[in-house]
């Protein structure tokens, strides 16, 4: 979740008063998702405050769902991330429940290292994620309320095309998030994505794995409304990028393991740039190749 070019080419195309709301929620967000991921226990806050340190995770979190708290009660915020966002409150009508949703699914991530299912995987993959998306539509603006599908069905995807990408990463990290149903039909093995030889039946299970988010980029493109393709271009500039990467994991025939996949910044720029001149004809589309 962190904020980088491939975000920031999406925020270029915002409103200054759109932008510093999306980066204050950026923010908010990506502190949420470093307390799991980055092992980052030390709250930031206010100068004039004494910095909070956590004395495990799972406290951290509900440090950060009280600061939600807040946030959206009126209160004075601990932290530096919770004083901007309360800003953006005055202002946007923000989904509480979004953030709230956000920090649980970020908690499975200390109570799950493994997912059975793909219906419990996609619960996660719109928590962590698909939330994000329903809080930035509200800033974007929209009329239909279709939207919100879209906004859901584009977070998953993103999700995926991060699952797919950062297996090896997450490996590392005593995680295996492609479904164990998913390992058990195409015969792989944890040990497998572990040594990292894009063998047949690997390269079958990462192939099963981008039909799927290709699955989720296509829906997300169906269930956006007409009248508001204008309004989340930001998001399709986002998802073009990320439709991108998932095209470049299957060009270089599914090998996550040997390189860092990702999407030169030349090739950013023409993705941000066609999607923006699509959206005056309203054109809905996905990656440009």
């Amino acid at each position: 979740m962190s904020r980088n070019t491939n975000f920031d080419y999406s925020f270029l195309v915002l409103s200054p008063r759109k932008r510093k709301a999306i980066l204050a929620v950026w923010d908010f967000c990506r502190a949420i998702d470093d307390t799991v991921d980055e092992n980052i226990l030390i709250v930031e806050e206010q100068a004039n405050l004494k910095p909070w340190i956590a004395t495990n995770k799972t406290d951290a979190l509900n440090h950060w769902r009280q600061e939600v708290a807040r946030c959206f009660e009126g209160k004075q915020p601990l932290t530096r991330q919770g004083l901007s966002l309360q800003l953006c409150l005055r202002e946007f009508d923000l989904p509480r429940d979004a953030f709230e949703d956000l920090i649980d699914g970020v908690g499975m991530d200390l109570a799950h290292k493994r997912y059975t299912t793909f219906q419990e995987l996609a619960e996660y993959c719109r928590r962590v994620a698909s939330t994000v998306g329903l809080i930035c539509i509200e800033i974007f603006g929209y009329r239909d309320p279709r939207t919100r599908d879209y906004a859901i069905n584009l977070g998953i995807a993103l999700q995926l095309t991060n699952i797919i990408r950062d297996v090896a990463i997450d490996y590392a990290k005593g995680r295996v998030y492609f479904p164990l149903e998913d390992l058990q039909r195409f015969r792989c093995t944890e040990v497998d994505i572990g040594k990292g030889d894009v063998t047949p039946k690997l390269r079958a299970l990462l192939e099963y794995q981008c039909q799927r988010a290709h699955r989720y980029y296509a829906l997300a493109t169906s269930t956006l409304p007409t009248v508001d393709v204008k309004r989340v271009v930001a998001a399709e500039i986002m998802g073009g990028i990320y439709f991108e990467i998932l095209c470049r994991v299957e060009r270089l025939g599914y090998d996550v393991f040997t390189r860092h996949i990702h999407v030169p910044r030349s090739k950013r720029a023409l993705i941000a740039a066609t999607v923006w001149c699509g959206r005056r004809w309203n054109l809905k589309s996905f990656g440009v190749r």
